[in-house]
């Protein structure tokens, strides 16, 4: 057993060390980078050496970037929501990389909000959602897949571990199920032309994706637009403790989000990327089993985090 492990852990060292050739000379293009995730692997991608072109969402976020870093980092301005700023950006990465092509595409923009029990939102809180992290993702790769192709290169896609494990309500875990069903589709597309697709399922990590609202006004913001019959329905002790938990949640949120930044630096710089990188010890120890466990049993542990709604029979 002992002789296993050793070996088991000798494989996975190999595998992490061994990294791609000529990373200076490569360009990765990163959305959503005027802070959180984005903003930090963008830098670290300029410490290793690499030309980054960094896609930031407003004009502050992109000057700012751009003032922080070197000449290796290069910012533009997307609305993954729009085609038109998309076929833009695309003009622009292909003008940045010429014949050499761009060798990894990260898909990191994304929203968390509008989030909560799914009877509270309306059918513009999901698309809101569902837009950027999904739709705006799908659209965002397949402008820029000819430029990923020409380079051999690779797709790094941000999911979630409420991409294996619906545990809110709202267009954030359905959006990132969709996006689990599409990088694991074009993986299997794009092997034959060498290209290589990662997915990034972080655990519960303190970034800006769910705003500066407070997560109390926030919430009593969707209670209180309910119909009177629907706030019977769940009751006002519900709504405190559904509140409270999801308070103690993001209170509870991991600040070091550098652990995520490595591992999507990984998949772009080594020459054997994992499918799947499960940063956070919540993902691996419950997330991740949760996904594995038969839908009953998952059903049962997670429904004991949930408070009884005033008319539950």
């Amino acid at each position: 057993m002992a002789a296993i492990t050793d070996l088991s852990f000798m494989y996975r060292w190999f595998k992490n060390c061994n990294l791609v050739r000529n990373l200076s000379d490569k360009h990765v293009f990163i959305t959503g980078c005027d802070s959180g995730f984005g903003n930090l692997l963008a830098r670290q991608l300029v410490d290793r050496g690499m030309r980054v072109l960094a896609a930031c969402f407003t004009e502050e976020g992109a000057q700012k970037l751009q003032q922080d870093t070197s000449y290796r980092l290069q910012t533009t301005l997307l609305d993954v929501t729009k085609t038109e700023s998309i076929q833009a950006a695309t003009q622009w990465v292909r003008d940045q990389v010429g014949e050499q092509g761009l060798w990894a595409l990260v898909n990191n923009a994304g929203v968390g909000l509008p989030s909560g029990p799914n009877e509270w939102l309306t059918k513009e809180d999901f698309v809101k959602v569902i837009n950027v992290n999904l739709v705006g993702l799908i659209e965002v790769t397949l402008h820029m897949l000819p430029l990923v192709k020409k380079a051999r290169g690779r797709v790094v896609n941000m999911s979630s571990s409420g991409g294996r494990v619906a545990v809110i309500g709202g267009g954030y875990c359905v959006s990132k199920f969709g996006v689990e069903a599409f990088s694991d589709s074009i993986r299997r597309e794009l092997h034959y032309f060498g290209v290589k697709v990662s997915i990034i399922e972080p655990g519960n990590y303190r970034t800006s994706i769910l705003g500066k609202e407070g997560t109390v006004s926030r919430m009593r913001r969707l209670w209180e637009r309910l119909p009177q019959e629907t706030r019977d329905s769940y009751g006002e002790e519900y709504f405190r403790n559904y509140t409270d938990k999801l308070k103690n949640m993001m209170q509870l949120a991991e600040p070091r989000i550098s652990e995520v930044t490595n591992s999507m630096e990984h998949a772009i710089v080594s020459r054997s990327p994992r499918i799947r990188y499960n940063p956070g010890l919540d993902a691996k120890l419950l997330y991740v089993p949760l996904a594995k466990l038969p839908t009953p049993v998952t059903d049962f542990i997670l429904s004991r985090y949930l408070p009884k709604p005033a008319d539950s029979v």
